[in-house]
C-alpha cells in the first residue's frame, strides 16, 4: 500500500451514523465550544448533573488535535519540575503534578464507566537519552520527583536498554509505569456517546462566529452566533485549543498553534515489533526537538515528531512524512526497508509559558495550553471547568497563575512570520522549556534551537 494522507485512527473506528438535521436549541444552561477531548468530557460531567449543555462543534466531534495525536496517555508537564518550582513556588506545583496523575486515573475511569472499547492500556512511558549528560540529569530528576510529588520513576542504564527498547542509538532511559496508551479516534467517539447518553445536546458542523454579552431581565446571558442560528447560554466553555478562531479574539490571542505529524508503517511481524519495543511502551526522546513512538495495537510502527510548525496542509504533511521516515529509520536501522502507509498532521495549542491555563476570560470559562499531553489533561480540564459551574470545585492550581499573550506573530501570519522572524519561537517557547537539572517531564512538542533549518530545507532533526 502506498502512503496515504490520512489518519490511522479514523481507519479504526466506524463513519459516525449521519445526523438528521435538526434546529439548535434556543437556550441552554452551558454552551461549549469545541467537541474534543475538553468539550465533551465537561459535556458529560455536566449533563450527569443535570445541567442542560450544548457542544458546538465546527467540523466533526474530535477532528481537531483529539483524533490526531499519538494516543500517549502521559504524566507530568512540559516544563522541568526545576523550572516550574522556581516560577511559581512548591505548593502550586505540588497540586499541577498531582492533576497530571489524576488526570490518567480520569481517563481510565471514563473508559471503564462508559465501556469505551480504545484500547486503553496502563503500559508506561520510556524516555531515552540522546545524550550522555541527558541520561545523567535522569537520576537526579527522578530522585527530585519522587521526593517532592512521591510518584517513583526507573532508571534504566545503558547496558539495560535493549529490555525496554531495540534502538543502539540511546544512552540509556526512564520509565513512568503509571503512563497508558489509547486509541484516541475510539476513546473521542465514545466519549462523544457517553455525553449524548448522559443527557448533553451534540451539534457538529456548527461553526461559532460570535459570542456577545447581554441582560436578560437584569441577569447576564450569552448569546452564541453559529453558522446554523444563535443560542443562549447562561455560561460558555472555551474548549477550542489550537483551532481557536476569531469570534473568541482574546484566547485566540494566547494561543500559539504548532504543528505535529505523524507517520504509521505497514503491520510488522510479531517478532520484530517485540524486538522494537520489548514492553508496548510509549517512547519519546530527550531532545528539545523531540521524537515519539509507539507500537499500534495491530502492530504498526507509530513515529510523530515537530517536523514543521505551522499547521498542516498537504505539502506540509508530505514534506513530513519523509522528515519522519528519516528519523524513524534512524532510531530503527531495521526498518529501512519497512513501507510507510499512513501520515497525517495536526496542531497543538501551546502558551507562551509553556504550561496550561484554566479559568475564566471575558466572563466565559476556558482551558487551553495542552502542549501534548492533551489526551489526560483535556479530559481532566473538561470535567473540571465542569465543577468549577456546578459549584462542586472551588478552583484549580492553573487558574491560579497568570496567562501571558503570545508576541505578535505567533498566532496570525504565522508562516510569513516564521519565515522573516523564525529566531523569537525559539526564544519565547524554546528557551522557556530548557532542561535545567534534566530533561524529565518533556512531553511530545518541546521545539528545537534548529527549528530553522529545518523548516528552511527540510533537514533531519539532531
Amino acid at each position: 500500500m502506498p502512503v496515504q494522507a490520512k489518519n490511522y485512527w479514523l481507519e479504526t473506528v466506524n463513519p459516525p451514523p449521519v445526523r438528521v438535521a435538526r434546529e439548535l436549541p434556543e437556550n441552554a444552561d452551558v454552551a461549549i465550544v469545541g467537541g474534543g477531548f475538553c468539550g465533551l468530557s465537561a459535556a458529560r460531567a455536566l449533563a450527569k448533573r443535570g445541567v442542560r449543555a450544548a457542544v458546538l462543534e465546527a467540523e466533526t466531534f474530535g477532528w481537531g488535535a483529539s483524533c490526531r495525536n499519538g494516543g500517549m496517555v502521559l504524566t507530568g508537564m512540559k516544563l522541568p519540575v526545576p523550572k516550574l518550582i522556581k516560577r511559581y513556588g512548591r505548593p502550586i506545583v505540588r497540586k499541577m503534578y498531582a492533576a497530571s496523575i489524576e488526570a490518567i486515573d480520569l481517563v481510565e475511569q471514563i473508559v471503564h464507566e462508559e465501556k469505551i472499547e480504545c484500547d486503553f492500556s496502563r503500559c508506561g512511558h520510556l524516555e531515552v537519552a540522546c545524550k550522555p549528560s541527558h541520561f545523567n540529569g535522569f537520576e537526579e530528576s527522578a530522585a527530585l520527583i519522587e521526593r517532592e510529588f512521591h510518584h517513583p520513576l526507573r532508571i534504566v542504564p545503558q547496558g539495560d536498554l535493549d529490555s525496554e527498547i531495540g534502538s543502539p542509538i540511546y544512552f540509556g532511559g526512564m520509565v513512568d509505569e503509571t503512563s497508558a496508551g489509547i486509541n484516541p479516534a475510539r476513546y473521542v467517539a465514545g466519549l462523544a456517546h457517553a455525553a449524548e447518553r448522559a443527557g448533553a445536546c451534540l451539534d457538529d458542523h456548527t461553526r461559532v462566529e460570535k459570542i456577545t454579552a447581554e441582560s436578560q431581565k437584569g441577569a447576564r446571558k450569552f448569546r452564541v452566533r453559529t453558522s446554523r442560528g444563535s443560542l443562549t447560554a447562561r455560561e460558555v466553555i472555551l474548549a477550542s485549543g489550537a483551532y481557536t478562531t476569531e469570534a473568541t479574539p482574546a484566547l485566540r490571542g494566547k494561543i500559539i498553534p504548532i504543528g505535529s505529524y505523524i507517520i504509521a508503517t505497514e503491520v510488522l511481524p510479531r517478532d520484530l515489533a517485540h524486538k522494537l519495543s520489548p514492553r508496548n511502551r510509549m517512547i519519546y526522546d530527550s531532545k528539545h526537538f523531540l521524537y515519539y513512538y509507539r507500537l499500534t495495537p495491530d502492530n504498526r510502527l507509530l513515529f510523530g515528531g515537530r517536523a514543521a510548525f505551522f499547521p498542516a496542509t498537504e505539502s506540509t504533511v508530505r514534506q513530513s512524512a519523509d522528515i519522519l521516515r528519516r528519523g524513524m529509520i534512524t532510531v530503527y536501522p531495521q526498518l529501512r526497508h519497512t513501507k510507510v502507509e499512513y501520515v497525517w498532521g495536526g496542531t497543538l495549542d501551546f502558551t507562551v509559558d509553556v504550561i496550561p491555563h484554566a479559568g475564566k476570560m471575558d466572563e466565559m470559562y476556558f482551558a487551553a495550553g495542552f502542549a501534548g499531553h492533551g489526551v489526560a489533561a483535556a479530559t481532566w480540564f473538561g470535567t473540571q471547568l465542569a465543577g468549577m459551574i456546578t459549584g462542586n470545585i472551588d478552583s484549580i492550581p492553573f487558574a491560579e497563575i497568570s496567562f501571558p499573550a503570545a508576541p505578535i506573530g505567533l498566532r496570525s501570519g504565522f508562516r510569513a512570520f516564521l519565515a522573516g522572524c523564525n529566531l523569537r519561537i525559539t526564544k519565547y517557547i524554546g528557551s522557556a522549556s530548557s532542561t535545567g537539572s534534566g530533561p524529565h517531564l518533556r512531553a511530545k512538542g518541546s521545539l528545537p534551537t534548529k527549528a530553522t533549518t529545518l523548516i528552511a530545507s527540510g533537514a533531519p532533526t539532531t
